[in-house]
């Protein structure tokens, strides 16, 4: 197969030497309302990849990225944390035949670290791609959250753009008792 950045030759869809040299995770975290969210790239720096998510492509890119970011991040965390801690996807939706953020939650399970997988799903499916601040307060999620109270979690999502998502998430598992620790993404909007 080929590399999906440099089309080389590669046994994996990300290469050696573009994970190395191209896709080397830049840190950042932002603070939305009361929650800290850490993202491993800045968006235009994963844009080509970011938008391949439903795409037959997708999913083994996800799944790269997954484990070029979440797992060593939760791996380090969990050394350093002997809690259990659960981790909820944003809206693990299925479309194109799997979800995005699934794969990226999938990949931080260790034997501290707890996927509750479908959990918090939204009643609203809109789509937010190329929206106003304004049109995403307007037409809100409505979060169902299905999974344990009183629990130490990470939220995960792709993307951070204005952080209303992740608001709204960690309001509603905040009324379920639970603890919103941090949240990871992928990429983030905001240079």
């Amino acid at each position: 197969m080929r590399c999906f950045s440099c089309s080389k030759l590669s046994f994996g869809i990300i290469c050696k030497t573009c994970e190395e040299q191209l896709f080397v995770p830049t840190v950042s975290t932002r603070k939305v309302g009361t929650l800290d969210v850490i993202s491993f790239f800045k968006y235009a720096t994963l844009e080509s990849l970011l938008l391949s998510k439903h795409k037959p492509e997708g999913y083994r890119i996800y799944k790269a990225l997954a484990k070029m970011t979440m797992k060593p991040f939760i791996e380090e965390f969990v050394e350093s944390d002997d809690r259990d801690v659960y981790i909820v996807g944003i809206d693990e939706h299925v479309k194109s035949g799997y979800s995005h953020v699934a794969l990226l939650t999938s990949a931080m399970k260790t034997n501290c670290s707890i996927p509750q997988h479908s959990a918090l799903m939204a009643k609203n499916r809109v789509n937010y791609s190329g929206k106003t601040l304004q049109y995403r307060l307007e037409h809100p999620r409505d979060f169902i959250y299905t999974g344990k109270s009183d629990i130490d979690v990470i939220l995960i999502d792709d993307i951070i753009t204005t952080g209303i998502t992740l608001q709204e998430a960690q309001k509603v598992l905040m009324t379920h008792g639970v603890n919103v620790l941090f949240a990871l993404t992928l990429a983030d909007v905001e240079e």
